[in-house]
């Protein structure tokens, strides 16, 4: 069987998908898009996955996109690993969190970001970033509200599950320095979800092999 092949940009929201492949123990490939660079936009990338966009996986033949899929995909193909709940509630709370996270929280920050995909004017590019910095807030207000009214040790509850990878992704870029939030004094059941995460050496390895600094919650 031929060896999957995870399209990743580093500390990208593919780094979800990236951690629960190494959760997983899947025999993969990490291959590196340099999204800087627009090697996304290139012919061979968009062949893969033409939105132009990571994460995408192939295995095989078989090409899926988007963290929520993928994170569903490498959960049911790797049963024995209890990456998505066995129980009703548990299994809709970590759908609930995947979809929440891909089309509530990942926009906001799109458009302090990427600006451009939302405005053609300087002027209109100008009030998309101070609406999404208001907006991210707001939403980072709603996950630790969340996470903080359940009191579990994970998001899906007292098992890890594929969601939790995705909490992470988010959690770093509060941190990072385009937002530059406090995230202990902001969001403290966030961070110690985040510190559980750190712990875990499925993500010490997704990390290292993303090049990338483990954060330090």
């Amino acid at each position: 069987m031929a060896r999957m092949k995870l399209f990743y940009a580093p500390g990208a929201c593919s780094l979800a998908s990236h951690i629960a492949m190494e959760e997983a123990g899947a025999d993969f490939e990490a291959v590196r898009i340099d999204t800087a660079g627009g090697q996304q936009r290139t012919p061979d990338y968009l062949a893969i996955n033409p939105k132009g966009r990571v994460p995408a996986l192939a295995d095989g033949d078989f090409v899926v996109t988007e963290n929520p899929a993928i994170l569903r995909y490498v959960a049911v193909t790797h049963p024995d690993k209890a990456l998505w709940p066995a129980d009703p509630r548990g299994e809709a709370r970590c759908a609930e969190w995947l979809a929440f996270l891909a089309s509530g929280v990942h926009p906001t920050y799109a458009h302090i970001r990427r600006a451009e995909r939302y405005a053609s004017t300087q002027a209109g590019r100008t009030d998309v970033v101070e609406t999404g910095t208001r907006a991210t807030r707001e939403i980072y207000q709603m996950v630790e509200a969340k996470l903080a009214g359940a009191g579990d040790d994970w998001a899906a509850g007292a098992e890890y599950s594929v969601a939790d990878p995705y909490l992470l992704v988010f959690w770093t870029w509060g941190a990072g320095s385009v937002l530059g939030y406090d995230m202990a004094a902001s969001f403290p059941a966030w961070t110690a979800h985040a510190r559980r995460m750190v712990e875990r050496p499925a993500v010490r390895a997704a990390f290292e092999r993303e090049g990338l600094v483990l954060p330090q919650p």
